[in-house]
């Protein structure tokens, strides 16, 4: 029986019959031009012009093979940071009392006027008696924190560590700024420390950390804790789409699944939302 072979860096095994030819097809390990280490990988980009880029490195990264040492190395050493962060956020946020969490775009301007009616909601919700956590920088967080701070209320800041747009504000505590580099760990202390959540006009980030607190609520992991979108303008054609696709055409969600969130135009309008819930238990924040 003759065999096919062929010329070329990769080693050929698994050996199966044709069939139709009678004929024997080395068919190469679909392993054998994978990258075995990192090293591998930067060597295989510097064999190539032009030189691989960050981006690029970090795509091929998942690819790579790695032995037991490099996992050993690597990945248990990243548990220990994600540990850290975790206590750290427990121990600075444990004590700080009933805060409302407010979400929204790093890229809001000053004068913009959701940068404004964030200024005014933070600085309510301090004079009701809450505390306010942001993602602790620019745009609508640093709206947040400007309008606690301005109230003498706790200003607290979930600041993360990004290559753009994220670096703190000003006008957080100094004792309650807490930078994270894992998302999911931010994410766990906007939502475990706040009796309720206030959604400005935002991006994918912003959309993340709305629809992370619609699960929660939606599943019972947590309580179900007002929601409150301003901009009618801004939110409803989103909602409209959830309403007539998600809930009518495809019926993927529960008809009171739309009831977990208030959309409002006004200052006051949302914070009295948050205040009428907790009327509804005979609470009160405490300091």
């Amino acid at each position: 029986m003759t065999k096919l072979r062929k010329t070329s860096k990769t080693q050929l095994h698994e050996s199966t019959v044709n069939s139709g030819s009678g004929q024997t097809i080395l068919k190469p390990d679909v392993n054998d031009n994978k990258a075995r280490s990192v090293s591998d990988l930067r060597e295989s980009g510097q064999s190539t012009a032009p030189p691989a880029s960050e981006e690029d490195i970090k795509v091929r990264q998942a690819f790579v093979d790695k032995d037991w040492n490099e996992i050993k190395i690597a990945d248990s050493w990243q548990i220990f940071k994600v540990m850290a962060e975790f206590v750290e956020g427990f121990e600075k946020l444990a004590k700080i009392g009933p805060c409302v969490s407010i979400f929204g775009s790093a890229r809001t301007k000053s004068d913009n006027k959701y940068y404004i009616m964030a200024e005014e909601i933070a600085a309510k919700l301090v004079r009701h008696g809450y505390g306010v956590i942001t993602g602790g920088g620019p745009g609508i967080m640093e709206a947040g924190n400007k309008g606690a701070h301005s109230e003498g209320g706790k200003s607290v800041g979930l600041n993360i560590q990004l290559p753009f747009e994220q670096f703190n504000n000003i006008y957080i505590d100094s004792d309650k700024l807490i930078n994270f580099d894992y998302f999911f760990v931010r994410k766990v202390m906007f939502v475990k420390y706040a009796q309720g959540f206030v959604v400005m006009p935002g991006g994918f980030g912003t959309l993340d950390e709305l629809f992370e607190a619609i699960t929660l609520i939606q599943t019972k992991k947590i309580g179900a804790f007002p929601i409150v979108l301003v901009g009618r303008s801004y939110w409803e054609g989103l909602f409209k789409w959830i309403e007539d696709v998600m809930l009518n055409m495809e019926t993927n969600i529960s008809p009171e699944d739309l009831d977990l969130v208030h959309i409002v135009d006004d200052a006051s309008e949302a914070v009295k939302i948050i205040d009428d819930f907790y009327s509804k238990y005979l609470l009160s924040p405490n300091f």
